[in-house]
């Protein structure tokens, strides 16, 4: 890597470190940490499962393809994350930084990318792609789970913004098929 390259690099490093501790902070105030905790308990699976079985009991048989459509990309998602998690071997921010507060337990002691956002940004996609209709209560949802993950210390925002990318790479590419 170049003098430049890694210069850059460092920089948005520390950019990330300093954003990361800056949003962390909002969960000092219990209500924002225990409204975040839940948001984010929500985005590990229990919204999105709901939300396949309400559109099967909603739309009964024209719901089946846009649910399986909704699995494959989830085990898609769940594949690649894994995956990256275990070849960048990235620490979560409080596990570096004394300043973040842990506000819920951890998955697992891996953070990039953000798998709650690579998933809700992937299951949206896939959801509105069938369902546009939703948009308002998945696009908000989808947001506020990406910021959980910084709210309550478990992501830096590249983190998150690299499981939404993902996310939604995931999703066009099984739209597109």
């Amino acid at each position: 890597m170049t003098g430049k390259a890694a210069y850059y690099l460092g920089q948005i490093s520390q950019w990330d470190a300093a954003l990361c501790v800056r949003i962390n902070r909002t969960s000092r105030r219990r209500s924002i940490g225990r409204l975040f905790g839940w948001i984010s308990r929500l985005g590990n699976g229990v919204f999105w499962y709901a939300l396949m079985l309400a559109l099967l009991l909603w739309d009964f048989q024209d719901a089946l393809l846009p649910v399986l459509h909704m699995i494959v990309t989830g085990l898609s998602c769940t594949v690649l994350y894994k995956w990256i998690k275990g070849k960048t071997l990235r620490p979560r921010p409080f596990a570096l930084n004394r300043e973040i507060i842990l506000s819920v337990s951890p998955l697992d002691q891996f953070s990039f990318p953000s798998g709650h956002t690579l998933h809700s940004v992937a299951f949206t996609l896939v959801a509105l792609a069938y369902y546009p209709d939703l948009g308002w209560l998945l696009i908000p949802f989808t947001g506020l789970v990406a910021l959980s993950r910084l709210v309550l210390g478990l992501h830096y925002p590249t983190d998150v913004l690299a499981g939404a990318a993902l996310g939604g790479l995931i999703a066009a590419a099984w739209l597109g098929l």
